[in-house]
């Protein structure tokens, strides 16, 4: 099995914690896929603002027996406020680095910073956050906007519920849209959730009720394969381009444009990790036309060819 294994620091975020545990767990629906298990410096009692203290079942050796190690956010501590580390904690991380897969979540990220761990990398964090990350971590390569950012090895997510997203796209990448999808169900979550941190950022209160672009949101993604354009999907929300655009973006974080194409690119991913169909087939499907068109759409997103993606991400014959 894939051994994950949790970093518990004093003042952690509880459903942070906890959030790794449950969506691996959620997979065994699949087979044994993860362990997951949960260390603090010293296997030392941690705790939390909730008012309870946890106590691991192992110290900070446990991480260099694992394949991924999650560092929860955390509320308090030098990581945040002056941007350094315990140097047993730092050692412990610089030395599983390169080797297992390190994750962040919420406020986990500035841990890993201040590990030297994210510098020269594109990261994520909570928005409200941002600015402190930035004073404190210049060389990282901040994005605030996103749920979550996968650059390989090293893998961080927004707060709280994005560690959900990104446990999920983690199974997604390791075992296909087949298992995170059927874990999403066994969680009660969605399998992905649109746009980004932009639409939970504190703002005016939206316009009255009636005003809303999910409707035709919900159109769009039962005709993916039809050609749009901004002009009718205004007409279909019956707003003006400018009204329909506008609130488009206060409510999902994206243009309409780049909305969809995420959409579309999603769609064509689970046709390609679940069926046979020819790439010319998915590309229509999905809306893009042609196979070159899907093909540089998923070049861009992922960085692979549809053959590519489909010989690596295939959900493997037996699995569920």
């Amino acid at each position: 099995m894939h051994r994950v294994a949790v970093l518990a620091l004093d003042d952690f975020s509880t459903l942070d914690l906890g959030v790794p545990g449950q969506v691996f767990w959620a997979a065994h629906d699949h087979g044994p896929l993860y362990e997951v298990v949960t260390c603090s410096p010293g296997g030392r009692p941690v705790r939390s603002q909730a008012g309870y203290s946890v106590l691991p079942d192992h110290d900070l050796s446990v991480l260099a027996t694992a394949d991924t190690v999650v560092v929860p956010g955390i509320h308090s501590g030098a990581p945040l406020e002056h941007g350094t580390l315990d140097e047993e904690v730092r050692a412990a991380l610089r030395g599983v680095a390169g080797r297992a897969r390190l994750i962040s979540i919420c406020t986990g990220a500035f841990v890993l910073a201040a590990a030297g761990l994210l510098d020269g990398r594109p990261a994520t964090t909570h928005w409200r956050d941002a600015a402190d990350f930035r004073a404190l971590f210049p060389r990282v390569r901040l994005d605030p906007d996103v749920l979550f950012i996968d650059d390989g090895d090293v893998l961080t997510s927004a707060g709280v519920a994005a560690g959900i997203d990104l446990c999920l796209h983690v199974i997604r990448r390791d075992h296909g849209s087949d298992v995170a999808n059927r874990t999403a169900r066994r969680c009660v979550t969605p399998p992905f959730r649109e746009g980004g941190q932009a639409q939970y950022i504190e703002r005016p209160l939206p316009d009255p009720a009636g005003t809303s672009t999910a409707p035709t949101r919900a159109w769009m993604l039962e005709h993916l394969e039809e050609p749009v354009n901004l002009a009718a999907l205004a007409a279909h929300a019956r707003m003006s381009v400018r009204t329909f655009t506008r609130r488009f973006r206060e409510e999902t974080g994206l243009s309409p444009t780049r909305w969809l194409a995420g959409q579309r690119i999603a769609h064509a991913r689970h046709l390609l990790e679940t069926t046979d169909l020819p790439v010319g087939a998915i590309a229509g499907k999905a809306g893009f036309g042609s196979a070159v068109s899907l093909r540089q759409h998923l070049h861009a997103a992922v960085g692979v060819s549809p053959l590519v993606y489909r010989q690596t991400f295939r959900t493997p014959a037996g699995v569920g």
